[in-house]
């Protein structure tokens, strides 16, 4: 997206208060949501004795910590920093834009899921869709941030799973 489609969208959305309010909001619930159903899941697994919890828990962690790491290294601007504009969800960050950490987190979240339950984890697909849209919509991702996170959380995920079963 460029500068021009920034702006647009953000005074667009800055017109009616509402839509502010609604990112952020949603913003949050579904980050909360994932984040929340997480633990939970694990909690469900180690109650049923079941074999999954360890791979659950260890792909997830080594996937969140090799992007993490890769984003400090690469360091990429974020779009209210390359385009000088207040982003709609409030953000202090600089950098480490490259590629969003919240997406690619929800889409290891909808993988791990997926080995337990496809309809839950379909459902994760969806919310990380959502979130994915919200996060450039709300000024603080390119669609390439948001894209190459989910992308790189299936394929983590994918990995890791096969490598461990």
């Amino acid at each position: 997206m460029t500068e021009a489609h920034f702006r647009k969208m953000s005074e667009s959305i800055r017109k009616q208060k509402w839509m502010v309010t609604l990112l952020n909001v949603l913003d949050k619930m579904i980050t909360g949501i994932t984040f929340l159903c997480y633990p939970l899941l694990l909690a469900f697994l180690f109650f049923q004795k079941d074999r999954f919890l360890l791979p659950a828990i260890i792909v997830p962690a080594v996937s969140f910590l090799i992007v993490s790491i890769f984003r400090n290294i690469y360091n990429a601007k974020r779009p209210y920093e390359v385009y000088n504009f207040e982003p709609i969800i409030k953000k202090n960050t600089l950098g480490k834009s490259f590629p969003s950490r919240h997406v690619f987190s929800i889409f290891v979240v909808a993988m791990t899921f997926l080995q337990v339950d496809g309809d839950l984890g379909f459902w994760f697909f969806v919310l990380g869709m959502i979130l994915g849209v919200i996060r450039v919509y709300g000024g603080v991702h390119f669609i390439k941030d948001v894209s190459v996170g989910a992308i790189a959380g299936v394929i983590f995920s994918c990995i890791g799973y096969y490598l461990i079963f």
